[in-house]
């Protein structure tokens, strides 16, 4: 912390630099006023400024000035001995944070200025969590599996470099949510992300609508155009549902990809776009290439580098830490305490095949019954609605599977209790914040029960 010191007063200057230099501040001191402001024409590296109201030549008023003009951060502390109501007002008025009347002990003095650190470094700790909440939320998909870490690992290493990439992943998996973080962590994150949806546009109008058309191209076009691709020009576009994009346009979506260029529909003017796509499919496109349903060419274009979005089912561990979110997104963290172990139990086993979309509006769904009558059986039974869903003998089968290699990594029925017990007691410490007397009153066990099958429990040590 750099103080400067204006005192024309040779032994209270003398005293006050031993003392203050003693106390381990970086301490420039000035005899005049003069001295403090050709200091201030030049830089502008000091924290704080401790000058005397009456100065020859020049106030301490004017040194305020110019340095709140230089700097406006800086810290200002008035010595005077001569005060009155009206020279502390003015002194506070040009943005003084204190004054102190002469005479006074130097560890007055030393006290405001321990204060004045403390809590620029407060400050400073603090602005720099708020970068860093920033960064995180903008970079990082919810999640504590070992799938999520990996998935913000690949869109960290990734975003900065400027190629084409394609997500794959089940509806409501996030897709677009990744696509959003690559952007936010790329160079082009200055410039508004822009998201277009095959799905959501008629085939007749989608090229009009990404490649931009001409004034007179057909009936209704009175005016230019300007499509997706240009109005992303420089910044990040993500085309949802390309496994819906239609395969005579595929071609021309392959040239601006490969050219950086595009002719709007109607028109015969080249125009050069700076464009990075980001594309997302809910199906295989290699399966849809085999079929002669999707281009080659534009697959390997598209596919520079591929992500995976698992789904919500291969992340279970995932829910506890949505569910918070999401509570906390509506406005309702205090409702996260009515889902008791049993409604927990039904969302751990549940196949999701919504995913995380579907786990939203389960939230949702939560929060508007919340004030009725057993609204926990009307929950339950609305996602048991879901359940009832017929499921493939494919999807029957790799449940078997998972459930027999579980069963033959248990021992004994005591290793499968053990189990999942710990699911129920992780969820309970962490909506408890590690509440022990919280987490059991969650779970509706004595607290001595608790923490009895806590010590007994390898992973609690």
């Amino acid at each position: 912390m750099k103080v400067m010191l204006v005192e024309d007063e040779r032994i209270s200057r003398i005293t006050l630099t031993e003392t203050l230099s003693s106390e381990g501040y970086d301490l420039i001191s000035c005899a005049t006023g003069l001295e403090a402001l050709e200091y201030f024409e030049n830089k502008s590296d000091i924290d704080i400024l401790v000058t005397d109201l009456r100065l020859p030549r020049s106030s301490g008023i004017d040194i305020l000035k110019k340095a709140k003009e230089k700097r406006s951060d800086i810290t200002v502390i008035v010595m005077t001995a001569y005060a009155t109501v009206e020279t502390a007002v003015e002194a506070l008025k040009y943005g003084a944070y204190d004054y102190i009347t002469k005479p006074f002990s130097p560890d007055k003095l030393i006290a405001i200025l321990k204060n004045i650190t403390q809590f620029k470094q407060i400050s400073e700790e603090n602005l720099e969590l708020k970068k860093q909440l920033k960064k995180s939320n903008l970079g990082n998909i919810i999640g504590i599996s070992s799938e999520i870490e990996k998935l913000n690992q690949t869109i960290s290493a990734v975003a900065p470099n400027d190629y084409n990439i394609l997500i794959e992943g089940e509806s409501g998996t996030g897709k677009e949510m990744v696509a959003r973080a690559l952007h936010q962590q790329s160079s082009r994150n200055k410039h508004d992300f822009h998201a277009v949806n095959c799905a959501a546009i008629p085939e007749t109008l989608l090229e009009s609508e990404l490649f931009g058309h001409e004034k007179g191209a057909f009936t209704g076009a009175d005016k230019q155009h300007r499509g997706y691709f240009e109005r992303a020009d420089g910044s990040t576009l993500f085309i949802d549902d390309i496994d819906d994009f239609p395969m005579d346009l595929q071609v021309k979506l392959l040239r601006i990809l490969q050219e950086k260029e595009l002719i709007r529909v109607g028109g015969s003017k080249l125009v050069k776009v700076d464009v990075r796509v980001i594309a997302a499919t809910k199906i295989s496109l290699k399966t849809l290439v085999d079929k002669n349903k999707f281009r080659e060419d534009l697959y390997y274009r598209l596919n520079i580098i591929p992500i995976h979005i698992p789904p919500l089912r291969k992340r279970m561990e995932d829910i506890p830490v949505l569910l918070e979110h999401f509570y906390d997104k509506y406005n309702a963290k205090e409702k996260i305490s009515v889902l008791n172990p049993d409604i927990m139990h039904h969302l751990m086993i549940y196949h999701w095949p919504g995913n995380v979309r579907e786990l939203e509006n389960s939230v949702q769904r939560s929060i508007a019954l919340s004030n009725m009558n057993n609204w926990e059986i009307l929950f339950l039974e609305s996602l048991k609605i879901e359940t009832a869903k017929p499921i493939s003998r494919q999807q029957t089968n790799v449940q078997e599977e998972k459930e027999s290699n579980e069963a033959r990594s248990l021992s004994s029925y005591d290793d499968y209790i053990f189990q999942k017990e710990k699911v129920l007691f992780d969820w309970a410490l962490k909506q408890s914040h590690n509440n022990i007397s919280k987490a059991a009153e969650l779970l509706k066990l004595p607290r001595s029960t608790f923490r009895s099958k806590m010590e007994k429990n390898t992973y609690y040590d």
